[in-house]
């Protein structure tokens, strides 16, 4: 006999999974054959064309793959696999560290095994079919086997940290768990870049020229100290070009696509780092820091009012009790709260982008990043007419177009006479 939490978390999956088919459905809905008048003349049709048979590629390939991960997830409840899973690392070891150390292991290298043929489809044959991948077979190997190597190490000892708190304090565990994803949070901040990015990638620093000097001037106009920019093999693996900020105080660096600087001028370069610098200047990288920090806490204390709870490890067929499925069925139930702090975060998220691009366009050239996000958008085949309910339900950065608008009304109210 089934209790309440097991038809939650099947009614939970269901819901998620029609939801995420609808806001496609909308999206393809949004299509239109013709170009955005705003783009007429400086955005290729052709490119425009190819961006929508690039979606249309990943929509059909994304509704095989979520449709497999969402009935293998039904077929472990129905069947009583996670109990399964639960009973053959207990045959290991009666420790309940270990136990969950299994547990979770077991099933997160089973999962990605078995999606492998989906990542390497998406690698191997659509983005190289629209020109995107660089990747070799050796290189896609060698990251397979690094990510496991570092979510074992990391996500080990996270977890085996929680399930150790929660035997020596009960249900105050989260208090000390908190403080633990506190500091490792903080610490990734910090030295992400440093020695998590060199396991798959080789940054070398700015060379000297006319590019960096002109990022000097920028930080000089900016009130800007930067010491750390750094050049990524980003074509490694793919010709999409990015740019990213990480880091705090002296350890804060600018990481540019090898990519980046191949598609943009050195003028472009500039106005996208001025953006990067608008986050750190408006005190956005902190905040998000901190608010990252308050959700983790939210989300344990949760947890700590229901994981002891053995109905939950019941939702998922397993007569005995444990942290670790309580856990797991916890994370399910706890889908609705997620999507609504995800929504949140999104919201503010593509608010902070439209104030650092009116940053960028009061310190540099804000026609620069213009065209700048155009490059990327044409480079990368974005999507350039989103529903606006599927990019509140998933875009942390603003569709083009209107970020478009917002740096043209901007540029009017510093020039309205027009004048250049």
């Amino acid at each position: 006999m089934h209790n309440i939490f097991f038809y939650v978390i099947l009614g939970i999956l269901l819901f998620d999974f029609l939801l995420e088919r609808w806001l496609e459905y909308l999206n393809t809905k949004a299509w239109s054959p013709v170009l955005p008048e705003m783009l007429r003349g400086i955005y290729d049709p052709e490119k425009y064309r190819l961006s929508q048979e690039y979606y249309l590629a990943n929509l059909r390939f994304g509704v095989i793959s979520s449709s497999f991960s969402f009935l293998l997830m039904v077929v472990m409840i129905l069947t009583g696999g996670f109990a399964w899973v639960d009973h053959l690392a207990r045959q290991v070891s009666g420790n309940e560290i270990i136990v969950a150390l299994l547990f979770f292991g077991i099933l997160g290298l089973a999962y990605d095994v078995l999606t492998i043929p989906f990542q390497w489809y998406d690698t191997f044959v659509i983005e190289e079919k629209f020109g995107f991948n660089k990747t070799t077979p050796r290189t896609f190997i060698l990251d397979k086997l690094k990510g496991w190597l570092v979510a074992a190490l990391l996500g080990g000892v996270l977890l085996a940290a929680m399930v150790w708190f929660y035997q020596l304090t009960g249900k105050y565990f989260w208090l000390w768990a908190w403080a633990l994803f506190a500091l490792f949070t903080l610490f990734l901040t910090m030295f992400y870049s440093s020695l998590i990015v060199p396991l798959f990638n080789k940054q070398t620093p700015l060379e000297e020229g006319p590019l960096k000097e002109m990022i000097r001037e920028l930080c000089e106009r900016a009130g800007f100290v930067l010491q750390n920019v750094y050049v990524i093999d980003g074509s490694k693996r793919s010709t999409k070009a990015n740019a990213y900020f990480s880091g705090l105080g002296k350890k804060k660096r600018i990481v540019l696509y090898d990519t980046l600087i191949q598609d943009l001028s050195p003028e472009e370069i500039v106005a996208v780092l001025a953006h990067e610098i608008g986050h750190y200047k408006k005190k956005h990288t902190l905040l998000g820091l901190l608010l990252s920090v308050l959700e983790t806490g939210l989300i344990l204390w949760l947890l700590s009012l229901f994981v002891d709870n053995p109905q939950l490890s019941a939702a998922l067929g397993a007569s005995q009790p444990s942290f670790h499925l309580g856990l797991l069925a916890f994370v399910l139930i706890f889908s609705p709260v997620s999507t609504l702090l995800g929504l949140a975060t999104g919201i503010l998220s593509r608010k902070n982008e439209f104030a650092a691009d009116a940053f960028a366009a009061e310190h540099s050239d804000g026609s620069k990043l213009a065209s700048a996000l155009i490059q990327l958008s044409v480079k990368n085949l974005s999507n350039l007419t989103p529903h606006p309910l599927y990019v509140f339900f998933h875009y942390s950065h603003p569709p083009l177009l209107e970020r478009l608008k917002a740096l043209e009304k901007y540029r009017k109210e510093e020039d309205p006479a027009g004048k250049e």
